[in-house]
Parts: structure tokens; sequence; C-alpha cells
């Protein structure tokens, strides 16, 4: 049935969709042209109805000037609707990462599956679900980077793994400005370990990963210029977070 863009209420059920950009753009004229070929799906409230699934759809059949569009009326209980959007956000061919790690996140706070019955939905193990919730702890520079694509997750985990944040905040800047990989970045992060004072190397809890690395030559770059070498042809350079810092900007500035 039609309804009319006026009754729907679309921000109970919003989701981590972009509403703006030129996709959207296209979508639009398309609704132009053709209309809304693919109903949304609504749930009563009152006079009015709610929105469960079709947000971007709605977005663009406003910006088409469109009075009224197609929906599917549900009926059924507030848990229900809620499996629909999750649905329609972990299906989406577009969602980075992060999106994907913080649905699940909102899944099992929401109480809509257990562990095990996301992991059989989605064909996958239960370690597999947890390690998402793992990844968004991660420091927020690192998770920034994955969602906007500029760094792989298998990469950015390692970088993850550096406590210290200036060399943290650096390596990245180098990771995403090299195209590094997750081999080289565990390069790194075994370089980092390894200049750790043998106290905290002990009591160093591990950290959750795809897999165990593999032994490889630790590598790390060169704060000057980036260059990635081994560590045994680098020369040791005493320095405070404050001063690399300050030779990190003084290379992006040049």
């Amino acid at each position: 049935m039609d309804v009319e863009i006026s009754r729907i209420k679309a921000d109970v059920y919003s989701q981590r969709v972009e509403l703006e950009g030129e996709s959207l753009d296209e979508l639009v004229g398309s609704i132009r042209r053709v209309g809304v070929l693919v109903p949304l799906i609504v749930v009563a409230d009152g006079e009015g109805f709610v929105l469960v699934s079709g947000h971007r759809r709605l977005a663009a059949a406003k910006r088409a000037d469109l009075v009224s569009v197609p929906c599917l009326v549900r009926a059924g209980e507030a848990s229900q609707t809620k499996e629909i959007c999750f649905a329609e956000n972990f299906f989406r061919q577009d969602l980075s990462a992060i999106e994907l790690a913080a649905g699940i996140k909102d899944a099992l706070d929401e109480k809509l599956f257990s562990v095990d019955e996301l992991a059989a939905a989605l064909r996958r193990s239960a370690d597999w679900v947890r390690r998402q919730l793992v990844l968004l702890t991660w420091p927020p520079e690192v998770l920034e980077a994955i969602h906007n694509g500029k760094i792989s997750v298998s990469a950015a985990s390692n970088l993850a793994a550096v406590r210290e944040g200036t060399y943290r905040a650096f390596l990245l800047r180098c990771a995403v400005d090299d195209g590094a990989t997750a081999r080289s970045t565990a390069a790194w992060l075994q370089s980092w370990e390894a200049g750790q004072p043998a106290s905290e190397a002990i009591i160093a809890e591990p950290v959750p990963g795809e897999a165990p690395r593999q032994p490889m030559v630790p590598q790390a770059p060169c704060i000057g210029c980036s260059a990635v070498m081994r560590t045994d042809e680098l020369c040791y350079v005493p320095m405070c977070p404050s001063c690399v810092r300050h030779l990190s900007n003084q290379r992006r500035a040049e």
C-alpha cells in the first residue's frame, strides 16, 4: 500500500547509513524516473507508521519531492522489527568493518541474539563474533582509518596493539601513506615489542588476532623518510614522544 511520507517516522529504528553523497543522488534520480521500486517496511503506530527498513529510499523519496511511497505494513513485536533492521544493515554491500562490528554489538546489547545464535545466523564462528567486539575497543584513530578504507583490518590489528600513542599514530600514518600490509605492520609491532622494557614485556597480555603471527625479521619505518627497513639496519636514536611528534609533523608539512 502507498503511505504518505508525512505519516512515516524514521528516527526510531535509525540505521548507520549514509544519507548524503553521490550514491544517494543517483537513487534520487532513479526514483524521479521510475519511482520507488522496492517497498519500505513499516509498522503501524497510532495514526502513523514507524519506518523499519528503507531509510535511504525514504530520504531519496523526500529529495525527489514524492508525497507517498509504497510500503509493506508489518505487525509484530519490537524485537522482530529490530531483527529486520539488523538484517538489512548487515547485508548491505557497502557496510564497513566498523559498521559491521557496531551492528553486531548492538544486536547483542539489545539481546536480539546470543553469541552462538548470531554466529549461526551469520554462518560464522562464535570466536569470530567475539573478535568483532574486541575490534571496537581499538584506538579511535585506528578505527577511523579502517572505516574510511585506508587500511585493512588485519594490518590495523597489529597497530592497535602498540600501546604508545605517539608512536602508534606515526606508524598508522606510515601504513596509510605506504599501503602497508598485515605482514609489514606485524613486523613493526614485533619491533616495538622487542624494544619494551623487560618488566613490561613479561606482564603484557596477549592481543586477540585472526591468527598467530609468523616469525619474521623485525622491520620498522624510518622516522625521517618512512622507508621500511630491517631494525638491525636502522640507527638507534633515543627520542622522547614529543620530539617524535615534532619531527613527524615537520615531515608532513614539507
